[in-house]
């Protein structure tokens, strides 16, 4: 039956009692017990809420002086904590928070304007204040403890940043109850954004969450210091601490909880889809008409704004050098095994350093103005070669290479990448000497290669990074080389490109790299130039690849002989790296969760042209070149399998090629002869036609087998005026588009779903953004 609002000690028992933590909480409120409130006695579930942010909002006006009244607001806290996503899960409850409670224990008549804030205004507003609450959440300034109640309204909130880095120079002390406070008042935070999670996905942006747009708006009067506390605790974290060797295990450390939370309110409050504003374009103008103002105003979200205007030298090293500490944590080795703490969010950490890369140009640029952005580099790669093989980590593998088909698009990247490899981070690759380019295509070749199914929509993406950074890749060791050859080969098999219809781009791709570098970067690539020498046939092959009905039938029978998608053989995989572990695919029973499909390459990308002083145009869509018939078919979504089966849906078929009585699409000799005719093959044709008699005479005159001296020669010879006119190079780069924010969405929310176990937050209620799955 209906209690009374007025009941106070019915009420006050829920936050009176003392000694609770989040965990007891949960314990002691089933999730049974919520609904069955919620069904029945909907006005108490009402009154409930309305009592607990009622104690948030005195908590917060009042300062928080004494024990017993921050035990209420921690409790009241939990309670929320616990009961928000059953407000959310019911479509007739989520108008709740944003409605005013009429008269409900007002104790009569102030109704004054204060009072009639949507219930979700005022309890985002009386955290934000608690936040910054003197001797609760930060330290007080203050020597003496005689504060008047409206001391919380005057101070100025920029005074208490709780780290020092980003417009901030002076570090608190650390304060181990104000960290556990923050993490607690985060995670309620966290719970009211997570509304987004109860609603399934879709493609119009405009349904931007109420809850992060109120908390970012400048109703929040923190909304600077906050975000400035956020983003510095995170890129100020040292997991290692001291350097002392099992340290973790002797002291828990109370400021990784924050950090995570931190971590994970920053990336919910950026969820920001930038293709539908007028973002500042790369060289600073707007992507507006000339009638626009100079300068637009910045988008309504002040997390956004404050992020996309941060510019000062020393913030973006600050941000980028703690971004590159957490992100290698994990690849730290030591001699002791167990013996540094090793971070568990670094998907949290790679959608931040996503947002930041995607709003501020000024900070891309600054990643690649040094080597630094190597930094970035190795991890990424590193998490992609680990998580290749387990079914639950695709997520994780869709964000390393979109940030990395990111930074692809700047020719810095490419350039960068020419360091040499130094750092031995044990990887499951094989053992070679050369380049971070070296790197980055032997890991890539090692996920098409032994990759699971799952991650095959990802290959144009691969190849299209290998693609953007090949004009600029000076030495290819003979590992990477041979590595690239045998990708050719695997891609250009009859069954291969005769079985989906857009199979042969990867081919284009791989043709367009060979291209690249020969024509740009012959002088210091004998490797390449001799593996391509070597494989000659495969080249040849593809020039008389046969059109005729017979044939294709023929390769597609070949198919099914071999079900492996690529085979393994002849790639000549030397020894593994020292200490390293082989990927492994995910324990049976895993949960993970699903993600919406991504946009195809070409909706991903857009193609500007490299000029002679190295600036970029973009090019007209209607110039491009291949691939030819149009759209990619976008990856198929990760609820499905992937199976290497031509099966498409009905939209992705072409005009030449024919719907079989089965509904299955089949190649036709037109299709084949519509784009094996612009088959790159013109520069690699002469250079074979020039360089195999020259290299073929050295082996007969000189009797050699060995491949020294070949490679001596190759090194010394040039191709100056016998290639073709070198062909303009054509970079894809990433543009924003409201298909990758829709994915950013489900993917971030499900990694927080998933990581945030104890307590279990959103835990079996009915979550519509994804689905839980278990491997």
């Amino acid at each position: 039956q209906p209690v009374e609002a007025t009941d106070d000690a019915f009420w006050d028992q829920f936050w009176a009692d003392t000694a609770t933590s989040v965990q007891d909480v949960f314990a002691l409120v089933p999730a049974a017990e919520i609904r069955a409130v919620r069904e029945e006695s909907p006005s108490n579930l009402a009154t409930l809420c309305y009592k607990a942010v009622e104690k948030l909002v005195q908590g917060a006006e009042s300062g928080c002086h004494t024990e017993k009244e921050r035990q209420i607001v921690l409790n009241c806290c939990r309670l929320l904590t616990r009961i928000l996503p059953y407000i959310f899960e019911d479509p007739d409850w989520r108008g709740f928070f944003w409605s005013t409670v009429p008269g409900a224990g007002r104790g009569g008549g102030d109704e004054d304007d204060e009072n009639a804030r949507p219930l979700a205004e005022s309890l985002l507003l009386a955290v934000a204040d608690l936040l910054f609450c003197p001797d609760f959440t930060v330290q007080s300034h203050r020597r003496s403890t005689v504060d008047t109640a409206e001391d919380i309204h005057s101070i100025d909130s920029c005074e208490y940043i709780w780290e020092a880095g980003v417009g901030f120079a002076h570090s608190p002390q650390p304060n181990y109850i104000h960290d556990l406070n923050r993490t607690e008042l985060l995670k309620l935070l966290l719970t009211c954004f997570s509304e987004a999670m109860y609603l399934p996905p879709s493609s119009d942006s405009s349904n931007a969450n109420p809850w992060v747009q109120f908390f970012c708006s400048t109703e929040n009067r923190h909304a600077l210091p906050l975000f400035t506390s956020l983003l510095n605790v995170v890129c100020a974290y040292d997991p290692v601490g001291y350097g002392i060797p099992y340290n973790h295990l002797l002291f828990s450390d109370y400021r990784e909880p924050l950090v995570e939370e931190a971590a994970q309110v920053l990336i919910v409050t950026l969820d920001y889809d930038s293709s539908t504003s007028s973002s500042p374009t790369v060289d600073g103008t707007t992507t507006g008409t000339a009638m626009d103002d100079v300068d637009p105003p910045g988008p309504d979200n002040l997390f956004v704004n404050y992020l996309s205007r941060i510019h000062r030298e020393e913030d973006f090293q600050f941000i980028l050098k703690g971004v590159a500490r957490l992100l290698s944590n994990p690849l730290v080795q030591t001699y002791l095994p167990n013996s540094a703490k090793k971070i568990q969010f670094h998907q949290e950490l790679l959608v931040l350093f996503w947002k930041l890369c995607d709003f501020n140009k000024k900070f891309l640029f600054f990643v690649l103005k040094s080597s630094d952005v190597l930094d970035i580099l190795v991890p990424i790669l590193y998490f992609l070669n680990d998580a290749r093989a387990d079914q639950s980590r695709v997520g994780l593998m869709h964000i390393g290479v979109f940030i990395l088909l990111l930074l692809s698009g700047e020719r810095n990247f490419g350039v960068r990448l020419n360091k040499p490899y130094s750092v031995r981070v044990p990887m499951d690759i094989p053992v070679f000497t050369g380049t971070h380019a070296d790197l980055l295509i032997i890991v890539f070749h090692k996920i098409i290669t032994s990759g699971h199914q799952r991650l095959q929509p990802l290959f144009d993406c691969l190849l299209t990074i290998v693609v953007n950074v090949s004009p600029y890749l000076k030495s290819l060791s003979m590992v990477a080389a041979n590595k690239l050859l045998h990708l050719l080969e695997a891609f250009s098999t009859t069954w291969f490109l005769f079985s989906a219809v857009q199979n042969h781009h990867l081919v284009f791709f791989l043709l367009e790299v060979f291209n690249n570098i020969i024509q740009y970067q012959f002088d210091g690539n004998s490797n390449l130039v001799y593996a391509v020498i070597r494989k000659r046939n495969v080249f040849h092959q593809l020039a008389n690849l046969p059109t005729d009905s017979q044939s294709i039938q023929k390769g597609l029978q070949r198919k099914k002989k071999t079900p492996e998608p690529i085979s393994r053989t002849n790639s000549q995989d030397g020894v593994s790296m020292e200490g390293s572990r082989p990927a492994a695919p995910a324990e049976p029973g895993t949960l993970k969760t699903s993600l919406v499909a991504t946009p195809g390459i070409d909706k991903l990308t857009e193609k500007s042209q490299v000029s002679e002083d190295g600036t970029m145009r973009s090019l007209e869509p209607e110039s491009s070149q291949p691939p030819p018939e149009g759209d990619l078919p976008s990856a198929v979504s990760d609820g499905e399998p992937w199976s290497g089966e031509a099966s498409h849906p009905r939209r992705d078929r072409r005009r030449l090629s024919s719907a079989s009585s089965s509904g299955q699409w089949t190649p036709t000799p037109d299709w084949v002869m519509s784009w094996k005719s612009k088959l790159p093959l013109q520069t690699i044709m002469r250079l074979l036609q020039v360089l195999v008699p020259q290299v073929e005479k050295i082996c007969i005159d000189k009797g050699l087998t060995d491949e020294s001296e070949i490679l001596k020669f190759l090194q010394h010879g040039t191709l100056v005026g016998l290639l073709p006119v070198p062909h303009p190079i054509l970079i894809r780069k990433y543009q924003a588009n409201s298909g990758t924010a829709m994915w950013f969405r489900t993917y971030m929310w499900g990694v927080i779903y998933l990581r945030n176990v104890d307590p279990p937050i959103w835990y079996d209620t009915d979550v519509k953004l994804f689905e839980i799955q278990r491997v």
